[in-house]
């Protein structure tokens, strides 16, 4: 059975726009899917990328804006048309909700997706919590007992190694779909990955210099 490993933060737009194809391509091709929730802002650093905030205005209206747009008219997805009030509220017990249920299974995707829908189409707060209470006993949890789970040092550190694991894995961004070790960043990739499951991509034999060389020739 193959298996994917889903790196993603539970606040990422384009997480949320590519759930439920990812979900359905899960499906389809028999494939496990295992659950990786991060801090974005960590791996992004690492990687030396801007952050939103340091971005020009033209690069956040294309990429935070037209691109989300468009993307979720494509994939049918229902989206708010801004930047959510509270994105920049801390999402770690959120992420906690869905290692607290485990790393794979129907009952985690359905948590993760919840988590991601209630942010980029309710606007929702992940960081308050009668809003998670409510998602989880939606699904059926007690959620009582889950955000307990989700908000122990021990699942938290799970937060904090899965955030390192990306880190040391080389990935940039969320979400980023690693089958048979090769990644896939962005859900614009999803045919991709599908199509990887069917048929093999031809190992990388692309050479680049290194960047210190590079940066040695400006």
């Amino acid at each position: 059975m193959p298996v994917i490993e889903y790196a993603y933060s539970v606040h990422s737009a384009f997480a949320y726009i590519g759930s439920a194809k990812l979900q359905e391509i899960c499906a389809k091709h028999s494939v496990t899917l295992i659950h990786r929730p991060m801090l974005l802002s960590p791996v992004v650093q690492q990687q030396r990328s801007p952050t939103f905030r340091a971005r020009t205005q033209a690069n956040v209206d294309y990429f935070f804006g037209r691109e989300i747009e468009r993307w979720a008219e494509y994939r049918d997805v229902p989206i708010i048309k801004y930047r959510p009030t509270f994105h920049d509220e801390d999402y770690g017990l959120a992420s906690g909700m869905i290692l607290a249920l485990g790393d794979r299974g129907a009952t985690i995707d359905a948590m993760s997706h919840k988590l991601l829908e209630a942010h980029w189409r309710d606007d929702a707060d992940q960081s308050d919590l009668p809003t998670l209470h409510r998602l989880a006993t939606e699904l059926g949890h007690d959620a009582d007992a889950l955000l307990a789970a989700a908000g122990t040092e021990a699942i938290q550190k799970k937060l904090q190694a899965n955030t390192e694991w990306a880190i040391a894995n080389n990935i940039f961004g969320s979400p980023t779909y690693i089958l048979d070790g090769d990644p896939f960043y962005g859900q614009d990739h999803l045919d991709l990955v599908e199509r990887a499951l069917t048929t093999p991509f031809a190992p990388s034999s692309w050479k680049n210099p290194p960047v210190a060389a590079l940066n040695r020739q400006k």
